[in-house]
C-alpha cells in the first residue's frame, strides 16, 4: 500500500509557475490549494485557458503584493490567422465569419502588426471576465443575452513580427497589465478587412519574471516536498523594490503603526519613493513610501508583511 505523501505548510511567498494550456488560472490554483494545502493563494494576473506560460502565483502573506505585482509590464508570444473570425477572438470560440485573405501581402499584415503600437484602448471580448452591473461577460454570452461594448485604455510598448507564413502570423508584444492579446488580434482582422483569430499564447514574462524561472503545474503538484524550495521568500517576491533592514526598535514601531522618519536610507527608495523593509533577521516586514507630514518626510506604510 503507497503511504500518503506529506502536504507542505501554508507558504509566505511567490511561486512562478508556467500554467498549461488548457485550464483556467483559476483551476491551476485550485489544485494547488487542494492538492498542497495552500489554503491562502491568488494569482498576479489571470491568464486564458488557450494561454500557457508565466502565471504568477501569490502564497500567504504575498497575496498581499498583488497591486505591486500587476502594475509591471508583461510580454507575449502568439499565433494568428487570417480569414477567420471566432466570438471568442481565439480559437476556442465558435466562428461567425469567414473571408478571403489572399489579396493581402506580407509587407501590409507586417504593418498591420506595428499598428499596435499606436493602439490607445481596445474593445473587451465578449467572453472574458470584466463585468456588467455585476455579472461577468462571459456569463452574459453564454446566456444568449446583449453583451455591451466595452473599451479599456491600454499601453502597447513593443510589438513585432516573429515570423509570417501567411494566413499564420506569428508575433510578440510587450504591453501594459490588463491588455487583452484576442482583442488586438480581432482589431487586426478588421483592420485588414478579412477577420482574424489568435491561435496561441504564451507569456513569457510577467514584471519581473521570466518563463525561464518559471516551474510546471506537474512537477510542483508531483513533488509536494519540494514547494518550499521553489517558492520565493517574501523578502525576495519584489526583486525590482529597494530594501533596508530596519533596527529592532524601528522594526517593532513599525509593528505597532507608527511612522518612521525618512532618514538616509530614503536615497534608496525607487522612482516612485517606495522600499521594503527587512527585520533585522532579514525577513520581509513591510512596504512604505514617503509621504509629507507637518513639513518632515516619513515612511507611510503600504503593507505589513509580517504574520499576525
Amino acid at each position: 500500500m503507497s503511504q500518503k505523501r506529506a502536504r507542505p505548510p501554508q507558504q509566505d511567498g511567490v511561486l512562478v509557475l508556467d500554467k498549461p494550456s488548457g485550464p483556467t488560472s483559476t483551476a491551476c490554483l485550485e489544485r494547488i490549494k487542494r492538492t498542497l494545502g495552500q489554503k491562502k493563494i491568488g494569482h498576479a494576473g489571470t491568464l486564458d485557458p488557450l494561454a500557457n506560460g508565466v502565471l504568477v502565483v501569490l502564497l500567504g502573506q504575498a497575496t498581499k503584493l498583488a497591486p505591486y505585482l500587476t502594475e509591471g509590464e508583461k510580454v507575449y508570444k502568439g499565433s494568428l490567422e487570417l480569414g477567420t473570425a471566432t466570438d471568442t477572438y481565439d480559437s476556442q470560440g465558435e466562428v461567425v465569419s469567414t473571408a478571403d485573405w489572399s489579396h493581402i501581402s506580407e509587407a501590409e499584415a507586417r504593418a498591420a502588426v506595428l499598428a499596435w503600437l499606436d493602439d490607445t484602448s481596445q474593445i473587451v471580448p465578449p467572453y472574458s471576465a470584466a463585468k456588467h452591473k455585476g455579472k461577468a461577460l462571459y456569463a452574459l454570452s453564454r446566456e444568449g443575452k446583449e453583451v455591451p461594448e466595452k473599451r479599456k485604455e491600454i499601453r502597447i510598448s513593443g510589438a513585432e513580427v516573429v515570423s509570417i507564413d501567411l494566413p499564420r502570423i506569428d508575433f510578440r508584444v510587450r504591453c501594459g497589465a490588463g491588455t487583452y492579446i484576442r482583442s488586438l488580434v480581432h482589431s487586426l482582422g478588421m483592420r485588414l478587412g478579412c477577420g482574424a483569430y489568435m491561435t496561441a499564447l504564451t507569456r513569457e514574462h510577467s514584471h519581473p519574471f521570466d518563463l525561464a524561472e518559471a516551474h510546471s503545474l506537474d512537477d510542483v503538484l508531483g513533488e509536494p516536498e519540494a514547494l518550499a524550495g521553489r517558492v520565493l521568500s517574501l523578502d525576495r517576491s519584489l526583486p525590482h523594490w529597494p530594501r533596508h533592514t530596519l533596527s529592532e526598535r524601528d522594526a517593532a514601531l513599525v509593528k505597532n503603526g507608527a511612522q518612521l522618519e525618512c532618514g538616509a536610507e530614503g536615497d534608496e527608495a525607487d522612482d516612485q519613493g517606495r522600499i521594503m523593509f527587512l527585520s533585522p533577521q532579514g525577513e520581509a516586514l513591510a512596504l512604505a513610501q514617503k509621504a509629507e507630514r507637518g513639513g518632515a518626510t516619513v515612511w507611510a506604510l503600504l503593507r505589513g508583511l509580517w504574520r499576525s
